[in-house]
């Protein structure tokens, strides 16, 4: 039953926000979750964990980190498909050609210009395949060329090629097939992991979003509440200074502090519409759904310790695979540039068959061999230092990365840390501030009490009311403070606390949207 509830709580916030959202809730019937007082506001009370829901299924920052996952996904996916064979099939037809050419005559030596006249068509299918072990690239075509030549004679002619294997293999190069085989894999796992941060990050603001409107509501309502108490102790007030008993100075001060009560409802009423403005915009809610959060006073036992999160934290989060990644392309850098310094070649080898004739049948006969094969080499013999500079260069870079990476690695444990800290110290406050807002709200009731029955002042019974109003705000604060360091511990961590587990994504899901 208690799965069905949350299962229909989440459906109803999930229905309520831009657009046809409003539509659809305002057509069915209230549940526990939403009530509609009037056709032109809904009211939706929504607990921390719908709030985090919600957020995560229709905020903006959700749709980014999912679109921004899948633009990584789509680019590894580029990557596996380029490393497989690929099957093309090429052509070129109705290539038409009258024109006069310039020719030199072999035997004499004469320039003249001779008319050209002719049509070709040329198809060829071709499988491509890069190897990354060597760089280099393997080729295996079929090609069929017909040309019909119609001055100074009519006449066609048929070549083909039907079967040819390739091979080019550089030499001394950097070898950028093996350098992506290694920083591709870990790309995609970086994005994997920075987009269970990013959704993360949205809890975490969600949370900031949910406790500034709660404790807006809170200032709210002890606004009200104060200026109702103060309204019946300022009559209660005027009997007594009838009968003597408290000075016109004290019947002032009390109704000073009638009318800032009235002030304060005025002001924490902008406040709260500010704060359910920018809830309302980081949910992707009307502006006519009234959110009202629900205060949860439970305080689950976490325990935490600096080992287990830093393990936690090395093991899931985007910190190792990020400085793994930047290490690479370091490495990467200086294999590059060592490659561009010096000599290069490249083989080139051609192995097939090949034939021509005046019927397409001929140009299949009696087929002939034929072998290709060379080396191209480029030898810098004095580059000024160009080459040698740019691998100091690299090197340089390199040298940096790994300092920088120390020195991340050094302030990332201190930040787990602190936080640590802060979550343990933060429990505490609850703890304490859970107690003082008790014994506020006692002392403030004994006041009003005292004070109906003549032996409070003035002064003591306005003393009492603030010290109410600030442990209750101090409560509301101590909470939010502690649900903002939990959640950033998950975001460091990866790792809910509460129920022991990872924290994943459906990245089938995502993907298959």
């Amino acid at each position: 039953m208690l799965m069905k509830t949350g299962l229909l709580r989440r459906a109803a916030v999930l229905t309520i926000g831009i657009g046809t959202s409003l539509s659809v809730a305002a057509q069915q019937p209230p549940s526990s979750a939403v009530r509609l007082s009037s056709p032109e506001t809904i009211h939706v009370r929504l607990t921390l964990d719908d709030a985090i829901y919600a957020a995560q299924n229709q905020s903006i920052a959700a749709m980014v980190a999912k679109y921004t996952f899948l633009s990584a996904y789509w680019s590894f996916r580029s990557f596996q498909a380029s490393r497989l064979p690929s099957l093309n099939l090429t052509g070129e037809v109705l290539s038409f050609d009258r024109s006069l050419r310039l020719l030199q005559d072999y035997d004499t030596g004469e320039m003249r210009y001779l008319d050209n006249y002719n049509l070709q068509n040329t198809l060829g299918l071709s499988i491509k395949q890069d190897i990354a072990l060597t760089g280099g690239t393997l080729r295996l075509y079929s090609s069929l060329n017909r040309l019909d030549q119609f001055a100074p004679k009519d006449s066609k002619s048929y070549y083909s090629q039907p079967v040819t294997l390739s091979y080019t293999q550089p030499l001394f190069a950097y070898n950028k097939l093996r350098w992506n085989k290694k920083i591709a894999p870990k790309e995609y796992e970086l994005a994997k992991r920075t987009y269970i941060e990013s959704m993360e990050a949205v809890t975490t603001q969600a949370v900031s979003y949910y406790f500034k409107l709660l404790l807006s509501k809170t200032r709210h309502s002890i606004a009200v509440k104060n200026y109702a108490n103060t309204t019946a102790l300022h009559a209660i007030a005027e009997q007594r200074l009838r009968l003597g008993s408290i000075t016109q100075d004290e019947l002032l001060q009390l109704q000073l502090r009638m009318l800032n009560d009235s002030l304060s409802i005025n002001d924490t009423a902008l406040a709260v519409r500010e704060q359910r403005m920018r809830f309302n915009s980081y949910l992707r809610y009307s502006e006519n759904v009234d959110i009202d959060p629900v205060l949860d006073d439970r305080i689950p036992a976490i325990e935490v310790d600096y080992a287990t999160v830093l393990d936690k934290a090395l093991e899931n989060s985007s910190f190792n695979a990020s400085n793994q990644l930047r290490t690479l392309n370091a490495e990467a850098g200086i294999a590059k540039a060592k490659a561009e310094r010096g000599a290069t070649a490249t083989i080139n080898a051609r192995f097939g068959l090949s034939q021509t004739g005046e019927e397409f049948r001929t140009a299949y006969s009696n087929l002939l061999d034929q072998e290709v094969i060379g080396l191209q080499f480029s030898i810098p013999l004095f580059d000024w230092g160009m080459g040698k500079g740019r691998v100091r260069m690299a090197k340089a870079r390199a040298d940096m990365v790994r300092n920088q990476i120390e020195q991340d690695e050094t302030d990332y444990r201190h930040t787990i840390y602190t936080l640590i800290e802060q979550f343990h110290n933060q429990r505490n406050q609850c703890v304490v501030a859970a107690r003082a807002r008790e014994v506020a709200e006692s002392r403030y009731a004994i006041a009003m009490e005292n004070f109906r029955r003549g032996t409070v002042s003035v002064t003591d019974m306005n003393t009492a009311q603030t010290e109410k109003d600030q442990a209750s705000q101090t409560y509301v604060s101590a909470l939010a403070d502690f649900w903002s360091y939990y959640y950033s511990l998950r975001r460091k961590t990866l790792y809910d606390f509460i129920s022991h587990t990872d924290i994943g994504a459906e990245f089938d899901r995502l993907i298959e949207e």
